[in-house]
Order: structure tokens, then sequence, then C-alpha cells
């Protein structure tokens, strides 16, 4: 792991698009112990206050991805980074991914995932994924919806260079999963959705602009959300077409 640490990046992920990726050796980390303007999902701002989080961008070549099979990357990522919350938690503690790539502890979220991929004829050439993990911090804005940290769950402070290294070696595992072939993408397949968030849950979201009353099935090999409708119906969207909704029907992040 070639690791570069900087003290403040507007993004890291933003550092890493400007870079040749081309020269740039797989497993490199660019992380910042501030990002002054991180992006989260959909475009959102991701808040981190300095010094207290892990703000991270990984360099991936996984060269061996056809196009259409990249939503395998945003599992394996996404089972690297629970692998390696799992052991830091209280026993019994719930760790999910809530689709595509959003990592909750219980019913909040601990962790954000943004990957930007780059493609080479039918294959991908590059991926940059950038990390946001909530370690050490306890207050958070009060725009940030359902925001939790290690450290309100464990109430132990975590040293982030250890952190971040242990991250990556599960990502990294998880990453050679995704190399070996049909066995291991099915591995990550069954996994993934043992992980999913709300899967076999009747709720309420809102689906191109119209509330239904649906349970997601299935995670299909694009990366879309396939669901059933109250009365039977079948649904399969994009990120963009799906809101979560709570019981009341507000916006649910």
């Amino acid at each position: 792991m070639d690791l570069r640490l900087f003290d403040s990046l507007e993004s890291t992920n933003k550092y890493c698009e400007l870079l040749d990726l081309s020269t740039v050796g797989e497993f490199t980390v660019v992380c910042a112990r501030e990002q002054t303007s991180g992006i989260g999902q959909r475009g959102n701002v991701w808040h981190s206050a300095p010094g207290k989080n892990l703000t991270f961008s990984l360099v991936l070549k996984p060269c061996f991805l056809p196009f259409e099979q990249q939503y395998m990357l945003t599992k394996a990522v996404s089972l690297g980074v629970v692998d390696c919350l799992v052991p830091l938690l209280p026993e019994g503690q719930e760790v999910s991914i809530k689709w595509p790539n959003d990592i909750y502890i219980g019913r909040r979220k601990v962790c954000g995932i943004l990957i930007s991929n780059h493609v080479s004829g039918s294959s991908l050439s590059s991926s940059v994924v950038g990390i946001g993990l909530n370690v050490n911090q306890t207050e958070f804005p009060e725009w940030v919806p359902n925001p939790v940290s290690l450290k309100q769950v464990t109430g132990r402070e975590e040293a982030l260079e250890p952190l971040l290294r242990r991250v990556v070696e599960c990502i990294a595992l998880r990453y050679g999963q995704l190399q070996g072939g049909l066995e291991g993408e099915e591995t990550l397949d069954k996994e993934y959705l043992s992980r999913l968030l709300f899967r076999g849950e009747e709720r309420l979201y809102m689906l191109r602009g119209e509330q239904v009353e649906a349970t997601i099935v299935d995670v299909n090999r694009f990366g879309h959300l396939d669901l059933t409708g109250s009365k039977g119906e079948k649904y399969t969207c994009q990120l963009k077409e799906l809101v979560f909704l709570d019981l009341a029907g507000r916006r649910e992040e």
C-alpha cells in the first residue's frame, strides 16, 4: 500500500482524478486529515470534523472486470468495510449496507462510499474508491442525516492510521475474491444480499415520483434494485429513481 497523507484537500477523489492514473500503482491510498468539499452519493456534501475521521480514496485497477459488471466492485468494497467494522463493535450490533453502498450501524449511517470508474474498451481500467468513515467524531451538525460514529457506539477512541490500514486490508481481501472469478462473485453476491438493509421488509419508497409500498428483493447484475409492490407489482430502479421514506412519508437518508 502506497499511503499519501495530507493535512487538507478539497476532496481526495478530486485529487486522484487529477492524477495520471496509468502511472499510479494499485492500492495507492490518498488520505486527508481534512476535506473542505467532500462529496457523497447523489452529489451530497460529506461532512467530517478535521482529524476525527477517515476520509480517503483508494486507487484500484480492476482491468479483469467487464464494464457491465462494475457493480461487483461496489459489492466487494462495501463488504470489505463491513468486515473491518464488525470486530470493532459490541457483539450482536447490526452492520448493514444501504443500497447501493452506504454502511449503517443499526439504523444510522457510519460510512459513505463513492466509486468513480474509468473504462477502456469493454472493461474497467481504473477505479477511484472514495470512503468517508465516521470514527471519533461525537457531535454532528443538525443538517447531517442520521449519522453515527464508531466512538458513539463503542465508547472508545480509535487510532486512525492503523484503522485505515485495516480497512484497506479488508477491502483487498474482498477484491481478491472478485478476482477469483465465478466462485468469488457468487460469494460476494450472497453476502452482499445478506447485509442489505431493509431487504425483505415492506416499506414506503418514492419511486419515479410516486409513493409506493414495496419490498426489496434483490440487486441485479447491473446494480439496479429489484422490488415487489404490496400488490405483487415488480419494480426495477436505478439510484436516482428511488428515495427511501420513513413511516410518515418523509425522505430518509
